[in-house]
């Protein structure tokens, strides 16, 4: 899936008026009809099947908050056909819409920003939930998992669930990631995929909890490890391009510290520093080819790489620093491409200058406890979005190697410093 950029000076993009606010629309029966048929080819190839647990305490019109772990598109289609025939809106991010905004409207997605604190977006959900009698579906990770595991979740999450007052459903996916991981290049995979759809928290378990004890309650759905599920389902995937672009994931040699000379490509990840080399098995395991195994699984190779960019961040010695080209959005019509400049992330946060010196963006590390990091970002290139609610900074580095999942380790590892020593400030 690509996207249309528009070139256009960053004066004439950050000056642009700001974007009207629109209520939500409840999605009619035609629509959902449509969502469901187009979803269908998919949910046969994979041979969906869905389990529900407890689903007959929440009344077919009553509204609910589902939500749902995020691991590929066909995160929509699971959820268009196990919800249908009830009336659902879906929190999706702002450039989902660019140049099909009309339709996305109709079939009830609702728009927000990733990693940007959204106060009008409860609103709109409480709006959907009590005066539409609509549910609402939300991907809470945002990010898609780039090694298999859980992403972090917001804090706020908590919060919110007490605000809206309403019945909560986890919809869990199995298999999604593994038919079609976000570092493989868009190539999927010949894997089953099925869902659990629990009734997990009624409304008067919520008012009895703390937005704390909420957020580990959610928490613990989210936890999942879809490496392990593979192994332990014996689920194989064939395919000889199953490690290609695994380098966007695992970019660190375990055994040189090398960095950005891993290579995957077609079963087995190699170092081009030392030549320590890997196989991605058929059901995920990594084997040592030519070397003593440092890790047979890929969560913790990757849990590995999160210590050593946490060290480089307490020890001050953690710096990104690329030539980026840049695009912005700050409304859901278009994507505007504003020019190249150079993106920094250290202790301090990121600072982005450059349009000829008409950009100059700073985002503090406490700004948000995760940035977005995406793997070739509609077929452009890998990306590292910044920003805030008047604009988002979407910037492709052109520094050689792979950056961007440890741009995105290094932001929530800074976030997770800074909220321990807010915590013991107060202590």
């Amino acid at each position: 899936m690509k996207i249309k950029l528009i070139p256009k000076s960053y004066k004439d993009v950050i000056n642009m008026p700001e974007e009207t606010k629109f209520k939500p629309k409840k999605p009619n029966i035609f629509f959902r009809c449509l969502l469901k048929i187009v979803s269908m080819p998919d949910l046969i190839a994979t041979k969906f099947k869905c389990n529900k647990i407890d689903m007959d305490k929440l009344g077919k019109r009553e509204p609910a908050l589902f939500l749902m772990n995020h691991s590929s598109f066909i995160d929509l289609e699971i959820a268009a056909n196990i919800l249908f025939p009830r009336a659902f809106n879906i929190v999706a991010t702002t450039d989902s819409f660019v140049g099909k905004a009309w339709l996305m409207r109709q079939i009830g997605c609702v728009p927000t920003k990733k990693f940007v604190s959204d106060l009008s977006l409860v609103r709109q959900m409480k709006h959907i939930l009590g005066k539409q009698h609509s549910s609402v579906v939300m991907f809470p990770e945002a990010g898609y998992s780039l090694d298999g595991t859980a992403t972090v979740l917001p804090e706020s999450l908590g919060g919110c669930l007490k605000l809206l007052g309403v019945p909560v459903v986890m919809i869990r996916t199995y298999g999604a990631f593994t038919r079609d991981p976000l570092y493989n290049g868009l190539q999927r995979r010949k894997v089953k995929v099925s869902a659990d759809m629990k009734y997990l928290l009624s409304p008067e378990q919520i008012n009895e909890m703390s937005a704390d004890e909420l957020n580990a309650i959610i928490n613990k759905e989210f936890t999942i490890d879809n490496f392990a599920w593979q192994q332990e389902n014996k689920v194989s995937v064939s395919e000889n391009f199953r490690a290609d672009f695994l380098n966007r994931t695992l970019y660190k040699c375990p055994h040189c510290s090398a960095e950005s000379e891993m290579e995957g490509r077609g079963t087995t990840i190699t170092c081009r520093a030392c030549g320590a080399s890997y196989e991605l098995d058929e059901y995920g395991i990594l084997r040592a080819l030519n070397c003593e195994g440092r890790f047979a699984h890929v969560p913790f190779w990757y849990a590995w790489q999160r210590e050593c960019v946490r060290k480089e961040v307490e020890e001050g010695t953690y710096l990104f620093e690329s030539p980026v080209r840049i695009c912005m959005s700050v409304d859901i019509k278009h994507i505007y491409d504003v020019g190249k400049g150079i993106l920094r992330h250290d202790r301090e946060g990121f600072r982005l200058v450059g349009c000829d010196g008409e950009l100059d963006y700073s985002q503090k590390p406490q700004a948000t406890y995760s940035v977005c990091s995406d793997f070739n970002w509609y077929e452009i290139g890998d990306v590292i979005c910044i920003g805030n609610s008047k604009a988002l900074y979407y910037c492709f580095p052109e520094k050689k190697g792979d950056h961007v999942a440890k741009v995105r380790i290094a932001a929530e590892e800074m976030y997770k410093l800074y909220r321990a020593a807010k915590k013991e400030q107060k202590a």
